[in-house]
């Protein structure tokens, strides 16, 4: 195990309230406070002048695809497209094939991990059998199995009561039950945001409401149970108002905003490209704006990414029948800089708290900080350097990327993990 000696940084750790220049230190596998002039002498290290050093950046919304469906991704790509966006740690969903919603399955996704991750990878499992919303999952079993949360991303449950039944459930295995706000009676048929782009484009519009009804429906049940319910992806202005009040009352409600829904809108649609095709939909400058401002106010808690890798035979369809979902990793870290810090001023340990700290936290991983004692994973960035991404040499098996061929503004340069270096800026390194 390297001793690593990264000098000369602007090192941000929200955990601490520390931004200042300096320098950090790793031996064994964790941060320490200093090294002895003996440890200095042997040590490797990284010169970081002009860069940040931050905790590994944490996404708790990833779809990695594995089991069987790895003609998009692998657990093994996947972690290689989220070590060269800067990230440490994720959480992956359990939409596989098959679903993962029982312990045999979490068990495979575990021991995939193991094999092939290059970083922190986290299962969790399905509120009910199949993700088919009738019959609850075993929750007990899934907790026991390494789940650290329960979702049917992709397939809300719709009925009320078994949610209700699935919340109570998670409360008693102390997991959060993250959902995914869909009315789906309001949204067949649906491929963009209901609104004049839709009309224009003559395309199914999906309505604010079809997220709105959902987000109400859990805060309801999370102030009836005191569960935790975390809301994912959300993209509607009226559903950053309901949490907004719900907070204020103590509600046990956490959410999330992704970089494509703070920095897009539906007027993006107007090429019929599938790239910009994605659930929840992109919608208008008024709920972007929204989102920004849930984000400053602490309504919105994280930014995660939704990475949901497609092959280009997949995407390359007419816009109604193209799947839904976008890459998220590799491009995360510089669009939500261009958005919230260049544009809107946010100060950049508030944005990285966002995507380090506060989303360990809410899932209650380790990680989200550079404390002496921790776990050495660290985010080593250029917040200035630009550099032009290309979709298709990413370490992503997928191509589904609006940003695709365009240059953006702040670049990853060393993704460590536990003390090693496994992305150096310009390609995986073998563990």
């Amino acid at each position: 195990m390297p001793t690593l000696w990264i000098k000369n940084a602007r090192v941000i750790d929200p955990a601490a309230k520390r931004d200042a220049a300096g320098d950090v230190y790793v031996r064994d596998g964790k941060f320490v406070a200093s090294l002895s002039a003996a440890d200095k002498k042997r040590a490797k290290v990284i010169e970081a002048r002009g860069l940040v050093a931050c905790p590994g950046l944490v996404d708790i919304h990833v779809h990695f695809r594995e089991p069987g469906q790895t003609h998009k991704e692998s657990i093994g790509t996947g972690s290689h497209a989220a070590a060269a966006g800067g990230f440490t740690t994720v959480v992956m969903m359990p939409n596989t094939s098959p679903v993962a919603d029982n312990a045999g399955t979490i068990q495979l996704m575990k021991d995939v991990v193991a094999r092939d991750a290059v970083i922190r990878v986290h299962p969790t499992g399905c509120i009910t059998v199949g993700m088919k919303g009738q019959a609850l999952a075993p929750i007990g079993s899934l907790k026991r199995a390494g789940v650290v949360a329960i979702t049917d991303d992709g397939d809300c449950v719709q009925s009320n009561d078994l949610m209700r039944r699935a919340v109570e459930y998670a409360k008693m295995f102390d997991l959060p039950v993250m959902d995914h706000c869909q009315d789906h009676s309001m949204t067949a048929g649906a491929v963009m945001n209901e609104g004049v782009v839709s009309t224009r484009l003559g395309l199914r519009g999906w309505p604010n409401a079809a997220e709105d009804l959902i987000v109400a429906r859990n805060v309801i049940l999370s102030e009836y149970t005191g569960a935790h319910i975390h809301l994912q992806h959300i993209s509607s202005k009226f559903s950053v108002d309901i949490i907004r009040r719900a907070k204020q009352r103590g509600a046990r409600i956490s959410a999330e905003a992704t970089p494509h829904h703070i920095a897009l809108t539906d007027d993006l649609l107007a090429g019929y490209d599938t790239n910009f095709k994605m659930n929840p939909p992109l919608r208008t400058e008024e709920d972007r704006v929204a989102l920004i401002a849930g984000l400053r106010d602490g309504t919105l808690d994280i930014i995660a990414t939704d990475h949901a890798p497609h092959t280009d035979y997949e995407k390359d369809k007419e816009f109604d029948f193209a799947p839904n979902g976008i890459l998220g990793l590799e491009t995360a870290l510089p669009v939500t800089l261009d958005v919230l810090v260049r544009q809107n001023k946010f100060k950049l340990p508030f944005v990285i708290d966002l995507m380090t700290r506060r989303p360990a936290e809410l899932m209650k991983l380790a990680g989200g900080t550079l404390t002496p004692g921790a776990d050495a994973d660290v985010c080593l960035f250029d917040p200035a350097e630009k550099w032009r991404y290309d979709a298709k040499a990413g370490q992503s098996k997928s191509s589904n990327s609006p940003w695709s061929g365009q240059t953006l503004t702040g670049r990853v340069k060393a993704t460590i993990v536990g003390g090693r270096i496994v992305f150096d800026g310009a390609k995986i390194v073998a563990r």
